[in-house]
């Protein structure tokens, strides 16, 4: 998708509704704060449900900077840009969503494990997970224990993502992890892991349910483990 150096150019009021749905999905692969902040304006102005203009134009936007991103078309920091955008969507979004109790595909939790104060990984699947349609609640870094324990407790989440750019502090990420099973908390989260030094022979090592090579492919894999286990508790209620 090329950059439309005539957006500058086009009003977004004058578009119709198919029209402008297109078009912020350009401005947000081009990672354009202003132009998506006015486009979700004008959509709810229009009768849009907040919820129709997250996922047919916001997460659909974000989805196809996901799959460039995983195919090498776009590069970090070209994805952040989308997602600042995003982020700027979402800020009229969130509370109209709040008001209506509309449900999110499901809660994450992530942070960089102890000893790592590496971020710029972290923030990108934060962002994607939220493109996605995901709440997150990102702890930061440099996390003991503790904060993980207490993330999961106060936040219930679904999902909990730790990440890590040092080979010293990967092995942090299994004490995490046993920690969660001698909580009897385990059974009950989703666990992946991911940075630059991780690969999958050590996600099963230490007992993730997942490694993530980038921020695409979490949001594949998160995606995929929610459907999964809604399926599970489905069978499980029928039996």
């Amino acid at each position: 998708m090329a950059i439309d150096d005539s957006s500058d150019d086009i009003n977004l009021a004058e578009l119709d509704d198919k029209e402008l749905s297109l078009q912020m999905q350009d401005d947000l692969y081009d990672g354009l704060n202003n132009e998506i902040a006015e486009g979700t304006s004008i959509l709810l102005d229009r009768g849009w449900h907040p919820q129709k203009v997250l996922n047919e134009v916001l997460v659909e936007g974000m989805r196809i900077v996901g799959v460039d991103f995983r195919d090498g078309v776009l590069f970090v920091p070209e994805v952040l840009l989308s997602a600042n955008a995003m982020k700027a969507g979402m800020s009229l979004l969130k509370p109209l969503l709040a008001e209506t109790g509309t449900s999110v595909i499901g809660k994450m939790v992530i942070g960089t494990v102890k000893g790592d104060i590496h971020d710029i990984g972290k923030n990108l699947v934060s962002m994607m997970m939220e493109g996605a349609g995901f709440e997150v609640i990102d702890i930061g870094i440099n996390n003991p224990v503790e904060n993980y324990l207490m993330a999961i407790e106060e936040h219930k989440p679904d999902i909990l993502g730790m990440s890590a750019l040092l080979t010293t502090t990967m092995p942090y990420m299994g004490t995490v992890i046993e920690t969660l099973d001698k909580e009897n908390l385990r059974s009950e989260t989703i666990v992946l892991v991911g940075g630059a030094p991780l690969n999958e022979e050590f996600g099963r090592a230490v007992g993730a349910d997942a490694y993530c090579r980038d921020a695409a492919v979490t949001v594949e894999i998160a995606k995929q483990l929610i459907e999964e286990r809604v399926s599970q508790h489905q069978q499980s209620a029928i039996q």
